[in-house]
């Protein structure tokens, strides 16, 4: 990620921290090889240094508030992490007192169910999200969609229904972009890029992609990414240490800056720092 002045903003705006023995990661298991380990500031902070990223968004990687209690730990000793995006059950009978209370905490910026894990894939509809989705408007929480394209349609009818909630859909929602399919995702990533306000991150689509992948395999699905949600509403993360299941912190650095080679300068810094901040809030 190529820096032009002193002055660049780069923000990581998808990146995790755990530490296996915490015991909340359900999904985290040895079959996972090297991810299967502790990934801690230490082991970030020199690749943010070397390529100029003055900050990161800190994101949730278990179900658990506990999780979103030791990121929150992490953020008040760090000053490279400008914002945490947690967890809390939008289920619970007492949700909307849970996030008016998590919201006190400066660095909480947004939460994020782990949808692409419930075996409902209509479960966002529920009206018992409601009162859980109102109160993240009211405190200015951003709502971090983790969704799979078969989730896209869904995800459309609750921004229709909450149309002020600041959105943000992780990972291009991740495409099939091993398998080639192209079509029926992208329809609906156009649809909700014209008919909501959601932002979307240019991030984790190297792990969506086959095993020996090419920057040109990923081309098609940023330039439509391009084309829908425009440089102002792209938002670039890194997805580490999940990414190094396919690429290195420097190769996904490199093949932004190829992928997003044809832009201006300005529409570059939106999409590697701006935009996060306004769609985080970020100070």
């Amino acid at each position: 990620m190529t820096a032009t002045s002193a002055n660049d903003l780069r923000i990581d705006a998808h990146q995790h921290f755990w530490q296996v023995a915490r015991g909340d990661y359900g999904w985290l298991t040895p079959a996972l090889g090297h991810l299967y380990a502790d990934y801690v500031p230490e082991d970030l902070a020199p690749m943010l240094k070397k390529h100029g990223i003055t900050g990161t968004v800190l994101v949730q990687a278990a179900p658990t508030e506990a999780e979103t209690t030791f990121m929150l730990s992490l953020a008040d000793k760090l000053d490279f992490i400008k914002g945490v995006v947690g967890w809390t059950d939008l289920e619970a009978e007492d949700a909307s007192a849970r996030i008016a209370r998590m919201a006190r905490h400066p660095k909480l910026v947004g939460l994020r169910p782990m949808i692409q894990d419930i075996a409902d894939d209509r479960w966002m509809l529920s009206p018992k999200l409601d009162p859980a989705f109102q109160a993240m408007i009211e405190h200015d929480l951003t709502f971090d969609a983790l969704t799979l394209p078969r989730h896209l349609q869904h995800l459309l009818s609750v921004l229709r229904s909450h149309a002020t909630l600041t959105t943000v859909i992780d990972h291009g929602s991740k495409p099939e972009i091993a398998n080639g399919n192209f079509n029926g995702w992208a329809k609906d990533m156009k649809a909700l890029a014209e008919e909501t306000s959601a932002f979307c991150k240019l991030s984790g689509l190297v792990t969506e992609a086959a095993r020996n992948w090419k920057r040109d395999d990923l081309t098609p699905y940023v330039d439509h990414l391009l084309a829908c949600f425009g440089p102002s509403r792209l938002i670039w993360g890194s997805d580490w240490p999940v990414c190094t299941l396919a690429a290195s912190y420097d190769q996904w650095i490199e093949t932004t800056d190829w992928l997003l080679r044809d832009l201006s300068q300005a529409d570059k810094d939106k999409i590697l720092g701006a935009n996060a901040l306004r769609a985080y809030r970020l100070s």
